[in-house]
């Protein structure tokens, strides 16, 4: 007798055949995708009612406005970029600091030196043991604070929710420790922390954030000009000041300024429901 049975219904037809298995799997998982994501293009409250409003990068949120830093951009008479306020200046020591921006006035993007030590945080690997999303369960906000919203990643590309722990949740770090905290957990994490499996970072001290790999300079112009093409608002003016901005500081300064913005730029309320 032969082993060979017909198959006896779709299940089996489909394991017997790997092509017709596949061209299944692609379509379920293709409808599944179309689900989930065309509501979030026209869905407010997917985004948390957060829009933007013109092709100069303009948000508003009618409903929360304190969710996103509300600033005017426009164009002046030579087409550059323009906003009525700064994301960061110089003061009158040359320190370049934030500018009008103060912290849980609403998402803002990154300023050159936040945006080089997200870079950093993403070529040291952090993202693989730590997550950003704070999930909607009594737990988690009770360790970790309020609920993530999708408007406090709308300037992240890519986003870093994450979903593996090997380390706490960073959606909220930002103040909750010193500088110097970081700086020694960065240089020898066992020290503050004993059980902690988190590698040391001594090289993000010694390194100038203005160096990139193989010897070459860190082009932050290039890279708020890539963001800005990503649809992340900066004016002309902190394109061209984005380099000099960087300037004297190291790769542990940048990966700090990144670690202490995390979970500061808005004040939520507890009192209203953001999510549907």
């Amino acid at each position: 007798m032969s082993d060979n049975q017909a198959p006896k219904n779709l299940q089996e037809k489909l394991e017997q055949n790997i092509f017709g298995l596949f061209l299944a799997t692609a379509l379920t998982v293709s409808i599944a995708g179309i689900v989930e994501i065309v509501p979030l293009f026209y869905l407010k409250s997917a985004v948390d009612y957060t829009e933007e409003t013109d092709k100069y990068g303009n948000v508003k949120n009618e409903k929360f406005p304190e969710l996103v830093w509300e600033r005017t951009f426009t164009e002046d008479e030579n087409g550059n970029l323009v906003s009525d306020k700064k994301l960061y200046k110089q003061d009158k020591n040359g320190n370049w600091v934030l500018g009008d921006w103060k912290a849980g006035d609403g998402v803002r993007p990154y300023t050159p030196l936040e945006l080089a030590g997200r870079d950093l945080y993403l070529r040291e690997g952090c993202y693989i043991c730590h997550s950003q999303m704070i999930r909607p369960f009594r737990d988690e906000r009770e360790r970790y604070g309020h609920y993530s919203l999708a408007t406090e990643s709308m300037y992240d590309h890519p986003m870093q929710w994450g979903s593996k722990r090997t380390g706490p949740d960073l959606a909220r770090l930002g103040g909750k420790y010193s500088d110097e905290w970081h700086v020694l957990h960065l240089l020898r994490p066992q020290d503050l922390v004993p059980e902690s499996v988190m590698p040391a970072y001594p090289w993000l001290a010694e390194t100038p954030v203005s160096e990139d790999f193989f010897g070459t300079k860190r082009d932050m112009k290039a890279r708020l000009t890539a963001m800005r093409q990503l649809g992340v608002p900066y004016t002309d003016e902190e394109i061209a000041n984005a380099d000099a901005a960087i300037e004297g500081k190291t790769e542990m300064d940048a990966m700090v300024a990144y670690l202490q913005v995390l979970g500061t730029m808005v004040k939520l309320d507890d009192s209203k429901v953001y999510r549907q």
